[in-house]
């Protein structure tokens, strides 16, 4: 969308089943993905290892959990941040560092969506539930936008005491200082992301520029964070807005307080403040902090083992994901250009704005803007000829290997990851030990759900699987691969007695190291010493919840574990949702209600809590990857259609638990209304830009009723059937940039242009030969494309055209007989036979050439012809000057 548009891409999690096996990645040989910390029902985010053994956990829902270690199945919570956290969309708890001293030292530093504005208190938007927050709708997360702002606090311990993972209360206590509160955040996505310290204690953040994904958005809707150059709530116009997207932009307006939003920030870790060595020293307090900044959604960076360089991934739009370096020292300024830039090339629908900071950064050359280390095409293979998907896409996860245990080849890679590609690849370094975009492995296939990958113990790959709840690790085993151990069973759950026969020979050995020898602990009570059978049968007479384990040992005696849950003395409940039906569409804005059940033989009836609910928006441009809208609890309730581009829908989750923890869970798709949205152009064939697609008009594209759709229409001269058109307004009667909601029927709006006027014709000439009678300067300015002047057969030669008086002009059409100039230069002048040169024109291939250049201020305008095309002399149809 990227993502969100978007992104992230999408912050999503399935409740599963206690059985319930995440489905592991395909990797390379003698590779193998573990899973840790298995259940994290609010969606990890991070994880973070302490050198002490202990291992965090942050879920977007705003808790942080501690394991004691790797082996520990049994968290405790460290902190509870929900009541000011917001958990909605793409906003929630996405950052997270420990001290670079810890444990010593035991501060965590956490990066949150705040659920308030700046400055403002908590919980601006509340939840039911204490979890899942809501967008109330009006102002609707992605129409008005509920405003909140991003947070960087430290926690610290103020005692050594612990809560139980079931308490929602807050353990510790844990003490919160606020160190930054910035990133106004408007809409649903691109809100703060990563927090790492660098080599030099320094503290590094980023975050997104909290606009809309679903169109170019320079401040349309409300303008709610009061960017220039109107107040709060008054909405901006092009080219004069900048808020939305512009807000990367932010340095290059000197006219108001810059904000971080998207920024990449280095901070002193102790007082918030810009660290020294910083580019602008001088600043305010947000400009002294910033070191980059033009990034859309840095979701994720990592910091280059051994040095402070950032090495990020920023969520693209229509077209690009990037990953940039940010490299030592930081003293100068680095600009990567969103949103006037995606990737090396103009992003197209900010262009055809025609907005004057991307005018006036596009003016600055090239050379203003740091290209992307590497970018990958939505519709390309990072790899050629993987499985991974392309469309839709949203890098979600860097991080450096720099352990000893991984084959030398991978020393010193990075690794990424793409949320809705589902795959995490390997960039090899090269000779000079930098990653190499050219020495690309595509290393895990299948990975759905990473949103963090993290370097942890022995330099081990680690990854935070929002969908599985889990954190998986990437491990190599060497040349011996342990077997990879299933379990099945006959059922999961059932009354006492309750009889499973168990089935292991599933079981696997990449090597073929078999015979297979297997341990089963049936009992629940932690020893595998209960049989030795592939296929073993078990009775549990009594009730309860039994973990049963498999222990499968190769010849060469490596050995892997499974596990599985057996419930006795209850049933799985079946939920049922009894509106809305499969059939009921939806436009955006429409209040959908809906209502279910859970049954449950050994609970009866299942209500309030143990009603579960979830409200899912699937982004399908390809695959489709989501973005969880939100959460509710109970048997009813309702939610407003929210804003989103085409192709999406929304699926309707409803989970029911009983009291032993088993689920059903069953879902309902809801397919959206669509238009038919033509632009249209009055000559045909004028560019016409609508979302993130420029092309010559007519053209028709799909969208979502109700649906908010920047259109725009360029305002610089346009050339058709060899006449220059300049625009003159839509037939909605809105500006050349403007946002139109989708109608509920197919419409057609229409960009009118109209002649412009040559300021030439009829005009006095000058020339500095003529041929022959009859081809005189004066028949190269009376509209007349039958008559023409023709000079002397010898260079150089020209024709001066007087205007009258002083006007801006910055267009010039001349249009060529068969005797044409490779070579010229178009002059300007005020008086005094002073000239100044304009444009230089080389390697000119005759017919119609439209010179185009800064708009400056001139009485005559003059064609200095410097080498001709044939024998013949210069001959001009026509000499056309236009104002811009």
């Amino acid at each position: 969308m990227a993502l969100a548009a978007a992104l992230l891409a999408a912050m999503a999690w399935r409740r599963q089943p206690v059985n319930a096996t995440a489905r592991a990645a395909a990797l390379p040989a003698n590779f193998q993905e573990k899973e840790h910390f298995k259940g994290l029902v609010t969606a990890p985010t991070n994880v973070e290892f302490s050198p002490d053994g202990r291992v965090f956990v942050a879920e977007k829902s705003g808790i942080i959990k501690v394991f004691d270690s790797l082996a520990d199945t049994t968290a405790e919570i460290y902190a509870d941040l929900r009541p000011q956290t917001f958990n909605g969309w793409d906003r929630g708890m996405l950052g997270m560092a420990l001290h670079p001293d810890f444990p010593t030292d035991p501060r965590v530093y956490v990066m949150y969506t705040y659920n308030g504005v700046m400055g403002g208190t908590s919980p601006r938007w509340p939840s039911s539930d204490g979890s899942n927050d809501n967008c109330p709708d009006p102002p609707g997360a992605n129409n008005e936008g509920c405003v909140v702002a991003g947070r960087i606090s430290v926690l610290s311990p103020a005692v050594q005491a612990r809560a139980a993972l079931s308490s929602r209360a807050q353990a510790g206590p844990v003490t919160e200082r606020v160190l930054i509160e910035d990133w106004c955040q408007q809409f649903s996505s691109h809100s703060i992301g990563s927090l790492a310290f660098g080599k030099d204690g320094m503290l590094y953040a980023g975050g997104g520029d909290g606009a809309s994904f679903n169109y170019a958005d320079w401040g349309q809707k409300n303008n709610a964070c009061g960017d220039p150059p109107k107040p709060a709530g008054t909405a901006l116009t092009a080219p004069t807005g900048e808020g939305g997207a512009l807000r990367s932009q932010d340095l290059r307006t000197t006219g108001d307080p810059a904000t971080l939003d998207g920024t990449i920030i280095r901070v002193d870790p102790e007082t918030g403040a810009g660290a020294a060595g910083n580019p602008l020293p001088t600043g305010g307090p947000n400009v002294r902090r910033i070191i980059a900044h033009g990034v859309r959604n840095p979701f994720r960076f990592t910091i280059r083992p051994g040095t402070n360089e950032v090495w990020l991934g920023d969520v693209g739009y229509t077209t690009w994901e990037e990953i940039n370096r940010l490299t030592e020292p930081f003293g100068t300024m680095r600009n990567f250009g969103w949103p006037c830039y995606e990737s090396t090339p103009r992003q197209p629908a900010y262009d055809a704005a025609n907005l004057n900071v991307c005018e006036n950064l596009y003016g600055a050359g090239t050379a203003a803007v740091t290209a992307p280390h590497f970018a990958y095409n939505h519709s390309a293979k990072v790899v050629p000829n993987e499985t991974c998907g392309t469309g839709s896409s949203s890098t979600s996860g860097v991080a450096f290997y720099a352990g000893s245990t991984y084959p030398a080849q991978y020393k010193g890679a990075l690794f990424f990851t793409d949320y809705a590609r589902k795959c995490v690849w390997a960039m090899k370094p090269g000779t000079d030990g930098l990653p190499d975009k050219t020495k690309i492995e595509t290393f895990a296939t299948g990975a759905g759900g990473i949103v963090e990958l993290q370097a942890g113990p022995n330099g081990d790959i680690f990854g935070a699987d929002i969908m599985g709840g889990r954190i998986v690790r990437y491990v190599y085993n060497g040349v011996n691969n342990p077997p990879v151990a299933a379990i099945k069973s006959s059922v999961t759950s059932g009354a006492v007695p309750l009889t499973v026969a168990f089935d292991g020979t599933t079981s696997s050995d990449a090597d073929g190291d078999l015979p297979l020898t297997y341990a089963w602990d049936l009992d629940g009570d932690g020893d595998y010493d209960d049989s030795t059978a592939p296929g073993p049968s078990h009775t549990y007479a009594a009730e309860g919840t039994y973990t049963v384990g498999l222990r499968v040992t190769d010849t060469r005696g490596a050995s892997d574990t499974a596990t599985q849950a057996i419930v006795a003395g209850s049933t799985p409940p079946t939920a049922t949702i009894t509106a809305p039906g499969g059939g009921l569409t939806w436009k955006v804005g429409d209040r959908i209600d809906f209502s279910g059940s859970g049954a449950d033989a050994e609970d009866g009836a299942l209500t309030g809590d143990s009603l579960g609910w979830k409200m899912i928006m699937l982004h399908c441009p390809s695959d489709c990857h989501e973005h969880t809208i939100t959460g509710q609890n109970g048997a009813s309730g309702s939610f407003v259609a929210p804003d989103h581009e085409y192709p999406s829908r929304i699926e309707l989750r409803l989970t029911a638990t009983d009291s032993k923890g088993l689920t059903d869970t069953k879902s309902v798709i809801l397919q959206p209304q669509t238009t038919q949205l033509t632009l249209a152009s009055n000559p045909a064939g004028i560019p016409l830009t609508m979302l993130g697609t420029t092309k010559a008009a007519p053209f028709t594209s799909t969208v979502i009723t109700g649906s908010t759709v920047s259109v725009s229409a360029p305002t610089a001269t346009q050339v058709i059937g060899r006449k220059g058109y300049e625009f003159a307004g839509w037939s909605d009667g809105g500006a050349s940039a403007h946002n139109v909601v989708a109608p509920g029927a197919a419409t057609t709006l229409t960009a009118n242009y109209r002649l412009k006027a040559n300021l030439a014709q009829g005009r006095p000439t000058k020339t500095s030969s003529v041929e022959k009678a009859g081809v005189e300067g004066p028949k190269a300015v009376d509209g007349n494309m039958t008559t023409r002047w023709s000079s002397k057969r010898t260079d150089p030669q020209w024709i001066e055209v007087d205007l009258g008086t002083a006007r801006q002009v910055g267009f010039v059409n001349l249009k060529w007989e068969a005797a044409y100039a490779t070579e010229y230069r178009i002059q300007t002048s005020t008086g005094g036979g002073v000239w100044t040169t304009v444009h230089t024109r080389t390697g000119a291939n005759g017919a119609d050439d439209w010179v185009q250049f800064t708009p400056v201020n001139a009485r005559w305008v003059r064609m200095y012809g410097v080498k001709r095309a044939t024998a013949y002399g210069y001959s001009l149809w026509e000499m056309e000057v236009y104002d811009r």
